[in-house]
């Protein structure tokens, strides 16, 4: 490999002048170029009695020599800016041919810099930036007066101002996009620490740039060589994929069709006419002011607004009381048992007319604030009735401001409203037997959640006239993780054999979006399982393969296809290997890691 370098511009203050043909042999060895290559650096015909000379353009002489063992250097040195304007087609070819570019020039010359900064610069920085050949600037020799501030005198003043200043030669540095170097002499020292230092660094920049733009031929004693064979990356595992969550819209079912759990009527305070149905355990835990309300030592006593809106001389404004009596009975059809109905007076005139926008807006989490207050402007039309009925909504739900509408609030307050429900006998109207514990649940909630729960709590079943509902084939932490996700929407599964049996669990329930949900759980903790711990492990894959496959889990049944072939070297020295049917075992050899053809 080779590197070739073109020097422009001379070290010597004056260099060669106009009318000089050569460069002597003197002036070309004692120059900055020659002196780093040292005694290596030869003539390309060293028995000629003249310096060797370019073929395009004599303006440059050429000389070599050898860096870093077996690397050619090739230097192409023009000492005389005025030589090139004799052919400047030919200038651009060599510097075509250039890999690095060095510029000199004495900092006692200052017409000479002022003539590259102004005459020539301008001509090569396009050239430099279109072929983005790296660039030294070299300031040689040591300034007159550099110690101090310049004497007065008139023959120092001008000796003064015959030197180029560091600053001026900096901001050519910046026009060529060049590296900046001042040398105050050619000696060793200067030459090899700084000079060689920058310029070894360009050539070794530049030598792997070649290095990988031709490798067949850095290569080429070694392509008969036989190769290592290539291992391939693993096959990707295949995603499994959740559903977007349902529970919003499965309360706002419940709010529209559920009337046959409701228990809590509301009524105007004025005529006494029927307004809506809602759910009591619905609303007690979404609202603290209907837990006060309808939960209280004293129920019919009613609870006061935190709304600061107040009548006239008179007491505070009070939304919603209780009836006359309190909470009565509530006949149910088709021999279902009976309720309590709690019968709620709605005494604000505004939550009269937008109770339904109002109780849509509490189902569906209590977080849309923007739609509610939409909804209730369309029906109100007047600005201020809006902001008085959306202040006393805030008073209710618990909330003094309304928060910002953004996907973080909605997925915190959305599935986390019935949470305080779970598991609390708080208007329970239903009870599970599991295996001897007692776990209290909400017909209303469950009917809303899941399909078979509705049938089963709606239809002409035993356990939609019975309070006791027992549960067989399932465990209580197992249920129990399953009304949790009934409740929460969430669901976090504290290993991967509990995960599977909520999977069996929510298969039997159809419930379409915990049984992904659990896939997801049991795909994450065996893709983060190291290697030995699953060599080790007491968890069968296969076996949890042919229950996915048993249980229609198809999307963790492909997943654990290609993780058993991912993990083939495993996986096929366990004894549980051999209850891969023919068509698993054919798949699995076909996507295994390594391939066969690599071992």
């Amino acid at each position: 490999m080779s590197i070739h370098i073109v020097a422009l511009g001379s070290e010597c203050p004056g260099g060669v002048g106009p009318g000089d043909e050569t460069a002597g042999p003197g002036q070309i060895q004692s120059g900055l170029l020659w002196s780093y290559l040292g005694h290596g650096a030869r003539e390309l015909d060293p028995n000629s009695m003249t310096p060797s000379r370019h073929p395009l353009n004599p303006a440059f002489i050429e000389y070599q020599s050898r860096v870093f063992g077996d690397v050619r250097v090739m230097v192409r040195d023009c000492p005389s800016w005025d030589l090139l304007d004799s052919d400047w087609a030919s200038v651009r070819s060599v510097l075509e041919q250039a890999d690095i570019v060095v510029i000199k020039y004495s900092v006692n010359d200052k017409l000479a810099f002022q003539q590259v900064r102004n005459g020539y610069a301008p001509r090569l920085r396009p050239l430099l930036r279109h072929w983005g050949l790296p660039v030294i600037l070299v300031a040689i020799g040591a300034r007159l007066n550099d110690e101090g501030p310049p004497c007065t005198c008139p023959l120092c003043a001008s000796d003064w101002s015959s030197c180029v200043p560091h600053s001026e030669g900096l901001q050519l540095s910046r026009d060529l996009g060049a590296t900046y170097l001042e040398l105050p002499s050619l000696n060793n020292f200067f030459v090899g620490r700084y000079f060689g230092s920058v310029l070894e660094y360009f050539m070794i920049q530049c030598l792997k740039q070649k290095a990988k733009e031709r490798p067949d031929k850095r290569r080429g004693h070694r392509l008969n060589e036989p190769r290592p064979p290539h291992l391939d990356q693993p096959a990707r595992l295949p995603p499994v994929r959740v559903e977007e969550s349902s529970f919003s819209q499965d309360l706002q079912w419940l709010l529209e069709r559920g009337v046959q759990f409701a228990d809590v009527a509301f009524y105007a305070g004025d005529a006494g006419k029927e307004l809506g149905w809602a759910h009591a355990s619905v609303l007690c835990a979404i609202s603290p002011y209907f837990r006060q309300l309808l939960v209280g030592r004293q129920a019919w006593e009613r609870p006061i607004s935190r709304c600061t809106c107040r009548e006239r001389d008179g007491p505070p404004h009070s939304l919603l009381s209780t009836w006359d009596g309190g909470v009565d009975d509530l006949p149910r059809a088709d021999g279902h048992p009976p309720g309590h109905l709690s019968r709620l007076v709605v005494k604000d005139p505004l939550l009269c007319l937008c109770l339904w926008e109002t109780l849509m807006f509490l189902y569906r989490g209590a977080w849309e604030w923007e739609y509610l207050e939409e909804a209730i402007a369309e029906k109100l039309k007047n600005p201020l009735a809006v902001a008085q009925l959306m202040d006393r909504i805030r008073s209710f739900v618990g909330r003094e401001k309304a928060p910002r509408d953004t996907p973080t609030s909605r997925s915190q307050q959305g599935p986390l409203t019935l949470g305080s429900l779970f598991n609390s006998p708080l208007y329970s109207d239903v009870i599970f037997m599991v295996q001897g514990s007692v776990l209290p649940a909400h017909r209303a909630v469950l009917v809303a959640r899941c399909d078979v729960m509705a049938a089963m709590f709606s239809g002409k079943y035993a356990e939609a006239r019975s309070r006791v509902v027992p549960i067989h084939g399932v465990s209580s932490d197992t249920f129990l993780a399953f009304l949790e996700y009934l409740y929460t929407d969430t669901c976090c599964p504290a290993s991967v054999l509990q995960a599977m049996a909520v999977l069996v669990c929510a298969e039997m329930y159809q419930v379409k979006r915990l049984q992904h949900l659990c896939e997801v759980c049991v795909c994450a903790y065996l893709q983060n399982m190291p290697s030995r711990e699953l060599a080790s492990t007491g968890i069968s894959v296969i076996r949890l393969l042919k229950k996915a496959k048993c249980h229609n889990a198809e999307q963790l049944y492909v997943w654990l296809l290609h993780f058993i072939a991912n993990n083939y070297l495993i996986f096929s020295h366990k004894p549980d290997f051999l209850e891969l049917s023919d068509e698993e075992r054919e798949q699995v050899e076909r996507l295994r890691w390594p391939s066969r053809g690599y071992l």
